[in-house]
């Protein structure tokens, strides 16, 4: 039996990049598919078409993830094609770096409302659905720079941050009613926007990794596998890093 057989799961931001790595993971192993992305253009269709491949169902929505009434939306209209939901992972996230004095209140803003403000949204409209349930698992996608910070991405350091104390906090709120809640906090993935990076930069990067590579977006499905599945059931209010070792 896979290990997801039978489970319905809802990815932020997946239409490309981490987030699809993630879905693509969850349908081989036999969960039904929600994902969201702001617009479900040619490449979110091609999204859906790849996961319907593994037999699965697939929906996939429009909607901004900073938004509290759209991603409330989302989840009643996850529950109403499913019939429940089991798995959230909050995926969406952006960056806009820059050094603190020189970074604007936009920049600062648009961070933490799409990358820690999504999260509450989802968080909140799951709720009360796992708790009647009696079960969940939701995953936030965290960051090293969110255990560590990094120099100009004070924004995006304290949006992941931030979602480390979410985390901890829904696992001992929800605990109780079987509902888990962990994160996860890749180093150095190699996407598309870091894979563009020039390779003498990949290669600096590189040399102060332990394992000596980037990271793939399959290394942190695999982690996400194991958390949203029942391998990792006694697991909850923990930070996973996925980073080969590197500190910041």
């Amino acid at each position: 039996m896979k290990l997801l057989e039978g489970k319905v799961a809802l990815i932020t931001g997946a239409a490309r990049g981490i987030g699809k790595a993630i879905a693509v993971k969850y349908a081989q192993q036999g969960a039904n598919i929600a994902f969201t992305d702001l617009t479900i253009d040619q490449n979110g269709e091609n999204t859906k078409k790849e996961l319907e491949q593994y037999g699965v169902k697939v929906l996939a929505l429009a909607s901004n993830a900073a938004s509290f009434e759209e991603a409330h939306k989302v989840v009643e209209d996850v529950v109403k094609e499913f019939g429940k939901l089991d798995i959230l992972v909050n995926n969406a996230g952006i960056t806009k770096d820059g050094l603190m004095m020189r970074m604007s209140e936009q920049q600062w803003d648009m961070v933490i409302n799409i990358n820690l403000k999504s999260a509450f949204n989802y968080v909140h409209a799951v709720t009360p659905v796992m708790m009647r349930q009696k079960s969940g698992a939701i995953i936030n996608m965290s960051s090293v720079v969110g255990v560590g910070g990094n120099a100009g991405q004070a924004n995006y350091s304290a949006s992941k941050a931030g979602m480390i104390g979410l985390t901890k906090s829904i696992a001992q709120e929800l605990g109780s009613r079987g509902v888990r809640s962990n994160a996860v906090a890749p180093g150095f993935i190699i996407t598309e926007m870091t894979g563009q990076l020039p390779e003498e930069v990949k290669k600096q990067w590189a040399a102060q990794i332990p394992l000596r590579r980037g990271g793939t977006p399959e290394d942190v499905a695999d982690v996400c596998l194991f958390l949203a599945s029942d391998l990792s059931s006694y697991v909850t209010g923990q930070v996973i890093s996925v980073c080969g070792g590197m500190k910041m």
